[in-house]
């Protein structure tokens, strides 16, 4: 059953294979803050009434867990300090997270603390500083970007894979779990031959199609090249190589023989409700759906594991990357809201808070200090993976930075053209042709 049991997740355990999947330098640098640091309750060394400030919070809310973890964190920081004010401007739209930031740039709405995943785009377009100094402690080795820290890490990139419905396993007469992704696909052959949607995806929220698209492109690619998107920039390497064209066709067939038909028009919020009602039997998805899944039928019973590719090779999401909490610019010039920031980012990360978001959305933490919280039995397979040296971790496709940036227009293009790619039953390697031309186009027009 999938009931939590009482182990608990711990950062100096995790250290070892969050050293390992690190990618940045040490942690030098960063602005440091002229006024000096408060209390948590806001109070100064003075004992004067604590000056009243306020600031604007923006974060990705597609996902309901975290939403109401960072929600509720904001609620509690300002019940502890109420002289500090924080307005959440965060909008649950069908807009990718960039597109809505950028909307928000546009018209002067930027929020003062920015939940920022595209960190590279915003640091070149000089939206977002370096992280506090003062604050770098706090973390293990935060990745850099231009050898500059701009992010508090939220927590470390977790892997994604199959969460299943044991009962629709047991009634489909699956008794193991596949060593190989030819495997998989006589699993998925006798769910569909049991009467129920083997799988079911969120392909209404363009986010979602990132999933099952950089599981493969990790198995073909990224595995095995992890600069392959520099190379890309440099047109060392195409879209048409072998390579990409056979990710490409293993997720069209896939789709079109295993996904539930409504996938197009199925929300990522509903995608819980379909295992816990029988529609489907899996999601490929990550360990922000253990609660949900959960919260939605307490007496569900399910499982996770990873999804081997055809050599029995396990790669999944694992590596560090720049992204997390990020102070504008513009708030960047108000001292007093600095410190604001500086303060609700320290109650973050405190232990007793951090462990309830991490706990709300089964994620790995960042801070070097020690988080413990009861993890489920799926969530300690993920543990397992992070842990296992022969896991080979990799990231998706906008995640990589520096020279292996891709245009940041590019992977909502490019999941949309694989949707139409399902849609039309197009030639794979006529639509890989048209990715290709995309890219070197939206390369040129960066470079302008």
């Amino acid at each position: 059953m999938a009931k939590k049991r009482g182990s608990k997740l711990s950062a100096l355990v995790l250290a070892a294979f969050m050293v390992l999947s690190a990618c940045g330098g040490g942690n030098s640098g960063g602005n440091t803050a002229a006024t000096p640091s408060t209390s948590s309750n806001g109070n100064d060394a003075g004992g004067d009434a604590p000056k009243e400030v306020s600031f604007t919070i923006g974060y990705a809310s597609g996902d309901p867990a975290t939403k109401k973890a960072i929600a509720d964190t904001v609620q509690r920081f300002m019940e502890a300090n109420p002289h500090i004010k924080i307005k959440d401007i965060s909008e649950t739209t069908s807009a990718a997270y960039l597109d809505w930031l950028k909307t928000k740039d546009a018209v002067g709405e930027f929020p003062d603390l920015v939940e920022m995943r595209d960190t590279e785009v915003f640091a070149d377009a000089g939206k977002i500083v370096e992280l506090p100094s003062d604050l770098l402690e706090l973390f293990n080795d935060p990745p850099k970007v231009d050898g500059k820290v701009w992010n508090a890490p939220m927590q470390v990139n977790s892997p994604q894979g199959i969460i299943y419905s044991k009962k629709a396993y047991e009634q489909a007469g699956i008794t193991e779990l596949p060593k190989t992704y030819d495997e998989f696909i006589e699993i998925q052959e006798k769910l569909k031959a049991s009467g129920i949607s083997p799988i079911v995806v969120g392909g209404k929220d363009i986010f979602h199609m990132g999933f099952w698209v950089n599981k493969f492109l990790i198995d073909q690619v990224y595995a095995n090249d992890p600069d392959w998107n520099s190379k890309r920039t440099a047109q060392e390497v195409s879209f048409t190589d072998a390579n990409v064209v056979q990710a490409m066709t293993d997720y069209k067939e896939l789709f079109q023989n295993y996904v539930d038909k409504g996938w197009l028009s199925t929300g990522d919020n509903q995608t819980a409700s379909f295992l816990v009602s029988g529609k489907a039997a899996q999601l490929y998805s990550g360990t922000w759906m253990f609660t949900q899944i959960a919260e939605a039928d307490p007496n569900f019973e399910f499982g996770f594991y990873a999804l081997p590719d055809r050599e029995g090779n396990v790669n999944v999401i694992g590596l560090s990357s720049p992204a997390g909490w990020s102070i504008s610019t513009e708030a960047s010039k108000d001292a007093d809201k600095v410190e604001a920031i500086k303060q609700f980012i320290r109650f973050f990360f405190e232990p007793e808070n951090y462990s309830l978001y991490l706990a709300s959305i089964n994620a790995i933490p960042s801070t070097k200090e020690q988080v413990t919280y009861e993890s489920s039995e799926q969530m300690q397979v993920v543990l397992g993976l992070m842990a296992d040296p022969n896991v080979r971790k990799s990231l998706a496709i906008n995640n990589w930075w520096g020279e292996n940036q891709i245009p940041p227009q590019f992977r909502n293009w490019y999941y949309k053209l694989l949707q139409e790619l399902v849609a039309k039953d197009g030639d794979v390697l006529e639509y890989m042709k048209q990715a290709d031309t995309e890219y070197d186009n939206e390369v040129k027009a960066n470079a302008m």
